[in-house]
């Protein structure tokens, strides 16, 4: 991956450090990258970051790093790509994976499938999650494939310009047809995993929207404006429509479903090079499928809401 930029007017006399930051907008953990690997230039020579550049300078950097996920074993397993170019991968996740090798499970995860993946198509590159997905939460998952546009779409979240979407089925239905639910979520005490609404947790958005009403259950499309660690699985149970099948959050037994009713459905965001709108689109997998014919479903909409519905004062992307 390479950029070139030529130095105008306004930018003379700053350093090539100022330039990488604002002109390229990269982040400072990647320039020391660059600067390590002697990936910048300026005339077609070796510059320091300290160095001052003038009207004219062409200044040059090269992204294209030899890396690998070394401490992550590659396993051959069939990978439903959904999307990918040079500078990002997105998967269709099927439920019952985690994102990330851990201690008790270091050969079966996405990371391990995809690093098998680069391999065999001769990419050296790391996996780079730009999101994660719940073991049992199934759904669109995208991957960077060099910090830059990790970074570029790590800012696009904090920003709310990246758009996410899940449909998730719950027991009963809101009142409200649409709404936005604002509580904080803290870590329960003493547990890893469990989560919790609490004043003192971070504070935690989360917007939906009825799409069909079911026999004693209902389909909802979230929005997310935060992403926390189960989010929408413990404001569902806050609102007192837990998701169905959700063993940690909701004390309703079901044999419809073997995990939360829980899928992420779509993302939108701007392409970090080319700038123009990427949109990735994923259908419920069999088991939710299976589990809205059994609830009478009729006839699910798959249309993507529409964010400026929410008021969410921000962009939608």
């Amino acid at each position: 991956m390479y950029f070139k930029y030529e130095v105008d007017e306004l930018n003379s006399g700053r350093t090539v450090m100022s330039i990488l930051k604002h002109e390229f907008g990269f982040s400072r953990g990647l320039v020391k990258k660059l600067k390590s690997n002697g990936r910048v230039l300026c005339n077609g020579m070796p510059v320091f970051m300290t160095d001052i550049v003038k009207y004219g300078d062409i200044v040059e950097v090269y992204l294209d790093f030899d890396e690998t996920s070394e401490d992550i074993a590659p396993t051959e397993m069939e990978l439903n790509v959904l999307y990918e170019d040079d500078a990002l991968i997105a998967l269709d996740k099927p439920p019952g994976l985690i994102t990330h090798p851990v201690s008790s499970n270091l050969y079966n995860t996405i990371a391990n499938g995809l690093v098998y993946y680069f391999q065999k198509k001769g990419q050296r590159v790391r996996v780079r999650p730009v999101s994660r997905l719940d073991k049992d939460t199934s759904g669109i998952i995208v991957f960077a494939k060099n910090q830059f546009i990790q970074d570029r779409l790590t800012r696009q979240m904090l920003s709310n310009i990246y758009h996410k979407e899940y449909l998730g089925i719950v027991h009963g239905c809101p009142k409200a047809s649409e709404g936005t639910i604002d509580l904080p979520i803290a870590r329960v005490p003493g547990s890893t995993m469990l989560r919790m609404i609490s004043e003192e947790g971070a504070r935690c958005i989360t917007h939906y929207k009825v799409i069909e009403v079911l026999k004693d259950a209902a389909v909802l499309r979230f929005v997310l404006e935060t992403g926390r660690t189960h989010q929408i699985r413990v404001h569902c149970k806050a609102i007192g429509h837990p998701l169905i099948g959700d063993t940690l959050y909701s004390d309703i037994p079901t044999d419809l479903i073997s995990r939360q009713a829980l899928h992420s459905h779509f993302v939108r965001f701007i392409h970090p090079l080319s700038g123009k709108p990427v949109k990735i689109r994923s259908e419920p997998p069999e088991d939710m499928d299976k589990l809205l014919k059994a609830l009478g479903s009729q006839s699910l909409d798959q249309g993507s809401i529409d964010p400026q519905a929410f008021h969410t004062g921000k962009p939608p992307g």
